[in-house]
């Protein structure tokens, strides 16, 4: 038999590659750089054009759209995605409906850029104003869901910034059809085609490369697991907005009307398990958990959701598997709800701020002073009373698309939406102070 030898890899062709990876990421953050320049002066009427044409154009290449990602979900398995996740990529024409219906609400929302956000004026008449500005450039990592790059597209053109989108492997076929249409629409309202850039390389080192140009882009948002945020949290030299996990909770209280309290937790969990705002864990106070668990665990079942819980919540659904402190802290993304009884509003608060992610935590009670104390003291972005945990969501609140949810404090928290991709700068106007 004859073996063959594979040709060794000299260093100086691994220079070569490294070299020329270098150049086009940085020639794709000058081009980006360059065009957030001409945005930051664009009125309102041509950005809104080319949001509504885009729009359009969206919808009437719906089939094309649609032919593109079936070749991403027939690929899915091999990359191990989860039927949840496959969810998350899949495009119907009621999501490229949903898209165009987007990019409609974000034009129709008021321009953060030139917004006076404080003024006053100072003894000696200088005039001192806040006013809004673009961020500048953005680079934009994601996973899966197709839309999303519309969404990103739509906000950071609207705030004046310039984007440059990394989506998945597993969304390729999908997101170079959106981007090269989002480009020819760019170029149809002569807007400078190159505000939407997408990384031209599924070269992982270009991650790493364009996160070392701290000198050219000025915010990256990583939208995916958890590993990938950290290793972007770890390397970049520049800002980082946001989130590791979203493991959301839904305490049903003591005093909760039980009937709204089922809806919301089918509702949290089952609408789309494999959204970072859907429910992981169900906190059920001990006075109610022998009414409540048994008769939501049969409306879980029903939907397929496995169950795992503490000592006390196995014993009122024996079918259910012992939960671990890991469950509690887990991110499932898919049909599988941590369950635990606690004993008051103490313990479930307690538990929350343990265990969650500073996502999005809910309360069901009819207890006014359990609402209030727990709105309070739970450190999430988003806390709601008698409500899903699915309605944190930039469409949901009034707020238009979003390029995100962050759990980060600074500058950013809960929906990122167009006034969160703007920052602001100080305009000081006088007619000839000099400082004494």
């Amino acid at each position: 038999m004859q073996h063959h030898i594979a040709e060794p890899v000299s260093l100086e062709s691994t220079r070569n590659e490294t070299s020329e990876l270098q150049r086009l990421c940085r020639d794709l953050a000058l081009r980006a750089r360059d065009a957030a320049g001409h945005l930051a002066s664009l009125t309102r009427a041509k950005k809104d054009q080319w949001l509504l044409r885009t729009a359009e154009a969206i919808e009437q290449h719906a089939a094309k759209l649609i032919l593109a990602n079936q070749k991403d979900i027939e690929a899915a398995p091999s990359y191990g995605l989860t039927p949840a996740a496959i969810d998350r990529l899949r495009v119907t024409p009621q999501r490229v409906h949903a898209a165009a219906d987007g990019l409609r609400q974000v034009a129709s929302l008021p321009d953060p850029i030139g917004q006076v956000r404080e003024g006053s004026v100072r003894p000696n008449g200088l005039q001192v104003q806040k006013v809004s500005v673009p961020l500048g450039v953005i680079f934009f990592l994601y996973e899966s869901r197709p839309n999303v790059t519309v969404d990103a597209a739509a906000l950071c053109v609207k705030s004046g910034n310039a984007v440059i989108l990394r989506g998945g492997k597993e969304a390729h076929h999908s997101n170079c059809t959106i981007q090269a249409l989002l480009q020819d629409t760019l170029t149809e309202c002569d807007l400078p085609r190159d505000a939407v850039q997408m990384v031209p390389t599924l070269d992982r080192d270009a991650v790493g490369q364009l996160l070392n140009l701290g000198d050219l882009i000025d915010l990256v948002i990583p939208r995916g697991g958890e590993s990938l945020i950290r290793r972007v949290a770890r390397e970049a030299t520049m800002p980082v907005l946001k989130h590791y996990q979203g493991n959301c909770h839904v305490y049903v209280d003591r005093v909760a009307d039980l009937d709204m309290a089922e809806r919301i937790v089918i509702n949290a969990k089952c609408q789309r398990p494999g959204v970072c705002n859907a429910m992981e864990s169900l906190l059920v106070h001990a006075d109610i958990a022998k009414s409540f668990l048994p008769r939501v665990a049969a409306s879980l079942r029903a939907h397929h959701v496995e169950l795992r819980g503490c000592p006390e919540t196995r014993r009122l659904i024996p079918d259910a598997r012992p939960a671990s402190d890991a469950d509690y802290a887990a991110e499932f993304l898919d049909l599988i709800l941590s369950i635990k009884v606690v004993p008051d509003l103490d313990a479930a608060i307690s538990h929350v701020n343990r265990y969650g992610s500073r996502h999005t935590d809910a309360i069901v009670t009819n207890d006014l002073a359990a609402a209030r104390r727990f709105t309070t003291e739970v450190d999430s972005a988003a806390v709601l009373v008698n409500a899903s945990t699915r309605f944190n969501d930039g469409f949901e609140l009034g707020l238009g698309a979003e390029i995100g949810i962050s759990t980060d404090k600074f500058h950013a928290r809960g929906p990122c939406g167009l006034q969160e991709l703007t920052t602001y700068k100080y305009v000081v106007v006088g007619d000839g102070q000099v400082r004494e």
